[in-house]
């Protein structure tokens, strides 16, 4: 028996990849009203910790995902304007290069991967370690809190929130590669 869930509005964002879900999800949610609900069509398996994680950084509520084949109905409400927040960024980034650099160098500092376990296959940069950003909170004993942590996701969106989380959970040295491997022109690890 499936419910019908009514949902004010609509959008699709069926083959589009991160972050491209998000930034639409944000634009429709600006035209809405406070307590009607949207329901975003994605196929990205990405989409869903984006979604909910953009949700948890606004203070709109994600009310759950619906999976029909391919595609993922994620349903959020909109927030009036006292339960929203500002969305955070999280304040310590470094570039693409810099993080190039450092392994260039031999520093030793540990790459985290956040994206999915696919994109981790087909791309990555050699010697990091693969932790979707879904899992990261049940995983957080794989990681050592004093360790120097770069984050990378596709472009960036995705680490700033492994970013915060793992601040919050006292995280010493993390810091966003802004631009993710979407910026990287090092050497990359490929699974054919």
């Amino acid at each position: 028996m499936s419910t019908q869930i009514q949902a004010n509005k609509t959008l699709d964002c069926k083959g589009l990849a991160c972050p491209m879900p998000i930034v639409k999800t944000k634009k429709a949610m600006d035209q809405m009203h406070p307590g009607e609900v949207i329901e975003v069509q994605a196929t990205d398996k990405g989409s869903l910790a984006d979604i909910q994680g953009w949700a948890k950084n606004t203070g709109h509520q994600y009310l759950g995902t619906i999976t029909e084949g391919e595609v993922l109905k994620h349903y959020l409400r909109k927030s009036s304007p006292d339960e929203t927040k500002e969305e955070k960024k999280y304040p310590i980034t470094v570039t693409t290069d810099e993080l190039e650099q450092k392994l260039k160098a031999g520093d030793k500092t540990t790459v985290l991967d956040v994206r999915e376990p696919a994109e981790y296959a087909f791309q990555r940069i050699p010697g990091a370690k693969s932790i979707p950003l879904s899992e990261l909170e049940n995983r957080l004993h794989e990681l050592n809190p004093e360790d120097d942590i770069h984050v990378v996701c596709r472009t960036g969106n995705r680490s700033d929130m492994a970013c915060q989380l793992l601040a919050d959970k006292g995280f010493k040295n993390v810091k966003n590669v802004v631009s993710g491997i979407s910026g990287w022109t090092g050497p990359v690890d490929r699974t054919h």
